[in-house]
């Protein structure tokens, strides 16, 4: 049932019908989803709140009935904070030593230790469209092996330190002690691209919720149970949505099998409030933006660098990315894309490598 699912979603032609797709809009069954709010309590507060984020209180938080351990956030970040962290995807996180998918005998080295500044200094057309559909993923911390689906030390880099922290702020608000971003996947979608159906297993801490953040374009993201016998539930993931797995839900199936246009492209609103940038409206695509360059930015302030700096972010690239000059081939790689970024945690607490395991195994 879950295949059945997949190919019906997936399909290009009959269009499928959206109806029973779950958008989270206040409008849908109460049997299914449950919808509640956090508060900024005194112990979120001392927190402290990353830069690009909405307060916790603007924060819209879902769990379905039929699916325990899944959360999904809504309005948990700004247009800026979106544009921030698809710039840092697009920009720094497939550099090297991060790993990608794309293959040495088809790129140069030069293009896989920097895809994304050989994109923009590509001249020739067509060899920059197969550049930016080629690339498919970056791994970061503990490097996935597609292959043994095993993660080991000898394939382990540094981790980044501001999708670390945001990672375990979300892991905090929610309620998750000790949580430690160690192990992500960035994936790139190209409308009309898909995800097949799979479970994530290959953590050794299954306990540890996983962090699943969705930017650009929108997808729909099945979640079904741990066989592929059970019909799964569809529901639509848009730009700035976190979604959560813990506990029953990390060992069920799930898949991406449609990316489309997002209703709006709120990530190049700015200036728009929360309630026109989040509005809900049929699913089309969005209005041309214009093509009136700002010309003025703001100076970056010593606040702003501050705050950049205790979440480990980059304070000059917040800054850049409301320069329109800067962030458009940003805007026009997004225009057609979704990204997500998943974060997981590899190790217990008490473990400090994975050899740690094997020894406490072998003893």
């Amino acid at each position: 049932m879950f295949k059945e699912s997949f190919k019906y979603y997936k399909s290009k032609w009959p269009v499928p019908d959206f109806k029973d797709v779950i958008n989270f809009s206040g409008q849908q069954n109460d049997e299914e989803v449950k919808e509640f709010h956090l508060n900024d309590c005194e112990e979120t507060a001392s927190l402290g709140l990353p830069l690009g984020l909405q307060p916790v209180h603007h924060w819209k938080l879902f769990t379905l009935n039929n699916h325990p351990g899944l959360l999904v956030i809504r309005h948990a970040f700004t247009a800026q904070g979106q544009r921030y962290w698809m710039a840092r995807s697009l920009k720094d996180y497939p550099r090297a030593p991060n790993r990608v998918n794309l293959n040495e005998r088809l790129f140069q080295k030069s293009v896989l230790d920097d895809w994304w500044c050989s994109l923009q200094n590509c001249e020739d057309k067509d060899e920059a469209r197969r550049m930016k559909i080629s690339m498919r993923w970056t791994t970061l911390g503990y490097h996935h092996d597609w292959d043994t689906k095993v993660y080991s030390e000898e394939m382990h880099t540094k981790f980044p330190e501001d999708l670390a922290k945001l990672s375990n702020f979300f892991a905090s608000v929610l309620g998750y002690s000790n949580y430690q971003a160690q192990a992500a996947i960035v994936n790139y979608y190209p409308i009309g691209t898909t995800l097949a159906g799979h479970t994530d297993h290959s953590e050794q801490n299954l306990e540890a919720p996983l962090f699943s953040i969705s930017f650009g374009q929108t997808a729909i993201f099945l979640i079904g149970g741990q066989t592929r016998e059970e019909k799964p539930t569809a529901l639509f993931l848009e730009s700035g949505d976190v979604l959560v797995m813990s506990r029953e839900s990390r060992l069920c199936y799930h898949a991406v099998p449609r990316v489309m246009k997002a209703r709006e492209e709120t990530w190049n609103n700015l200036t728009e409030p929360l309630s026109k940038t989040t509005k809900e409206s049929s699913l089309e695509p969005p209005t041309q933006p214009s093509k009136r360059l700002r010309t003025e930015v703001p100076c970056i302030t010593s606040t702003e660098t501050q705050a950049a700096l205790e979440w480990g972010m980059d304070p000059l690239l917040y800054h850049q990315i409301t320069d329109d000059a800067f962030w458009l081939p940003f805007k026009n790689y997004l225009h057609d894309s979704r990204i997500n970024i998943n974060v997981r945690q590899v190790l217990y607490q008490n473990q400090r490598t994975l050899n740690d395991q094997k020894q406490q195994c072998g003893s």
